[in-house]
């Protein structure tokens, strides 16, 4: 059962406007701040406001000034997700409508690995062998074999990246480095003084909330200006993707982003090429696009049926064990690595443990980490360095490999730190709540004023209400095996439409004139060309 904490207290005789104040306090925005964080201004955001270090700022600049001069051979190395597709998109685009001499590589996932590897440069020479520097995006920052390699190879290497750097950092040619952006982002501030492509927003937009960077400060800045970009955006890749999603461009949100159009593109670094993605975003050929666009939809099918068989797999392994400890540690050699961060996820969801799991090689095995809140699962992970090849990521999700004959030794000291680490505290559920509402607040007048403060995602999140003394007047079990509940929910004399996805399993408690406290975003929900108030809950009790 989660705990319900309730954040904020509003005054008596409240009105939507301090809802809003209440909803700001919350989320620690000072008041000097209000109207930034209300009227985003791009202008606000520079190298020195998102703590990149101003002499490598200035020297990549340098460098990639000297390599169009002197018609140089430019890799952009990037990542294959979202982020990585994103940022080299932004990249080689920028920079070659400046003038370079540039071209992208993704790295396999299955033969490369993740990020900057000796083997990705040791592939891209065979293609470029005239290649003299290369500009990473999303990754680098713990790549000092690779960037070692690629000096003795008489390569210069700048750096773009925004994950946690490493004890050592690689000896760079210069590196651009802040956990404040996404890493398209960290890519998009470098280079967009060389030729500016308004449209490179709408990249960050979906890269931020596709990696799910806080959206607060800078970050929220570059999201909000860059969804409004991509409802407007005339990228024919992008049109072709949202055609192929069956989604209305004007109305896409953070919803359509993280749940429809990124698992699209990060499909194909999962299970194919990652390069087709990008492709897609970068091509101007409609048919080619039309064509991309169906490709990375029929490989997200293929994606979503690995998954949800390596996620069934896992819980069974996981039921198998006589005793769950503070870690949930899953290997075998049928796990796709395309998708095992996906099926870390699902346990993460359904046991609420730190969860990792492993797809095993012959000699060398994959591994992808999912947190729970306030766990630094990489400062985790990195505890067990000494038994590892190499490891990265974020606090909440994380990634290594590790010899295949040693995945038991790390498995053990993982357990045993983690019994020490994982507290009570940590484990216990907590459904944050920013105030609760009397229901003759639910209004339109409100809903409007909570659209002000989109985009909602990870530092921003979606307001969460609480209302008591609601009384069921009507529910029913929809969905694909009746997984959701929508219900009618009456305070005083005024009726509330809501649905809980995935509380099926209560319907047994919950009857009509039962009354109940629910947790809920607030929502707008078309039917027949009707708008009306939904509560989205979170929470119910009886």
């Amino acid at each position: 059962m989660k705990k319900w904490l309730v954040l904020g207290k509003l005054p008596q005789n409240s009105s939507a406007d301090d809802v809003i104040k209440t909803l700001l306090k919350n989320r620690e925005i000072k008041a000097k701040d209000i109207e930034e964080f209300l009227s985003p201004d791009l202008s606000r955001i520079t190298p020195k406001s998102v703590g990149i270090d101003l002499k490598e700022f200035e020297k990549s600049k340098t460098r990639i000034k000297k390599a169009i001069k002197n018609k140089e051979q430019i890799v952009v190395f990037g990542d294959y997700d979202v982020d990585g597709i994103c940022g080299s998109a932004i990249i080689w685009e920028s920079l070659s409508k400046g003038g370079a001499k540039i071209l992208p590589y993704i790295p396999n996932r299955i033969d490369e690995g993740y990020g900057l590897s000796i083997k990705g440069i040791e592939n891209l020479l065979v293609k470029l062998p005239e290649t003299k520097l290369i500009i990473t995006v999303d990754n680098g920052i713990v790549a000092k074999p690779a960037v070692d390699f690629a000096s003795q190879k008489g390569i210069d290497v700048i750096i773009t990246d925004h994950h946690a750097p490493g004890s050592e950092l690689p000896k760079a040619y210069s590196i651009i480095h802040t956990t404040k952006l996404c890493g398209a982002a960290v890519g998009w501030m470098l280079v967009r003084e060389f030729s500016v492509i308004e449209d490179h927003l709408s990249l960050t937009a979906l890269a931020s909330i596709a990696d799910l960077v806080p959206l607060v400060g800078p970050s929220r800045i570059i999201t909000k200006l860059g969804l409004l970009n991509l409802r407007e955006s005339k990228r024919i890749g992008l049109v072709e993707l949202f055609r192929e999603c069956r989604l209305v461009q004007k109305e896409i949100g953070v919803y359509e982003v993280g749940h429809i159009i990124a698992p699209r593109l990060n499909a194909m670094g999962r299970l194919e090429s990652a390069m087709d993605s990008l492709r897609l975003l970068c091509t101007t050929n409609r048919g080619r696009a039309h064509e991309l666009a169906r490709k990375l939809g029929s490989t997200n099918l293929e994606r979503q049926n690995l998954t949800e068989q390596a996620v069934f797999h896992a819980i069974r392994q996981v039921k198998s064990q006589t005793e769950l400890g503070k870690l949930l540690f899953i290997s075998h050699e049928t796990y796709q690595q395309g998708v095992i961060g996906l099926v870390a996820g699902k346990l993460v969801e359904q046991y609420y443990l730190p969860s990792i799991v492993v797809s095993k090689g012959d000699i060398y095995s994959k591994a992808s980490a999912r947190s729970i809140m306030g766990f630094n699962i990489i400062e985790f992970i990195r505890k067990a360095s000494d038994l590892l090849v190499d490891a990265g990521g974020h606090p909440m999700a994380a990634g290594f490999t590790v010899e295949t004959t040693k995945i038991e030794l790390v498995e053990k000291k993982l357990q045993e730190i983690a019994l020490k680490e994982v507290t009570k505290k940590l484990l216990t559920q907590t459904l944050k709540i920013d105030c609760e509402l009397p229901s003759d607040l639910l209004s339109f007048d409100l809903y409007s004023k909570l659209v002000a403060l989109e985009p909602f995602g990870m530092g921003n999140p979606n307001p969460v209400f609480t209302s008591k003394g609601l009384v069921i007047e009507d529910v029913k079990a929809v969905g694909q095996g009746e997984k959701h509940l929508k219900f009618k929910l009456r305070s005083n004399d005024v009726l509330f439409d809501a649905i809980g996805f995935n509380m099926g399993n209560k319907s047994s408690e919950l009857k009509i004139g039962t009354k109940v406290s629910v947790a809920y975003n607030l929502s707008a929900d078309s039917w027949n060309g009707n708008k009306r108030l939904q509560l989205k809950l979170k929470d119910i009790k009886s």
